[in-house]
């Protein structure tokens, strides 16, 4: 155990990080494995979010990402999965105008 105040810090941060980086692995292949199990169009677009948020995070390597998703993606192609979103985005409520207040004007 370190005795240094710093070397402390760092350990539980170091914990801290291994702790999340080891969560982000752990959905990765269960989403590469769930997506090799059955292709469809949620799996691959979910796991295309899974491999991008990995390599954002720096867990794994961009490149790596990026060839792990192009073997995803040759892989739909052979299952005869239709390219693009299959989880449709959510509506964004309409912004409401006659709501929002005029400013106040200034009284001289």
């Amino acid at each position: 155990m370190p005795i240094i105040k710093s070397a402390k810090k760092r350990v539980r941060t170091t914990r801290k990080a291994a702790v999340r980086n080891s969560k982000t692995r752990r959905n990765l292949k269960s989403a590469l494995k769930l997506f090799a199990k059955n292709p469809s169009a949620k799996s691959h677009s979910s796991a295309q979010s899974v491999l991008d948020r990995a390599a954002n995070k720096g867990v794994i390597h961009k490149n790596k990402a990026a060839r792990l998703k192009k073997r995803a993606a040759a892989k739909a192609k052979a299952a005869g999965v239709k390219p693009g979103k299959a989880v449709a985005k959510r509506a964004t409520p309409a912004k409401e105008t006659a709501a929002k207040k005029a400013p106040a004007a200034k009284k001289k």
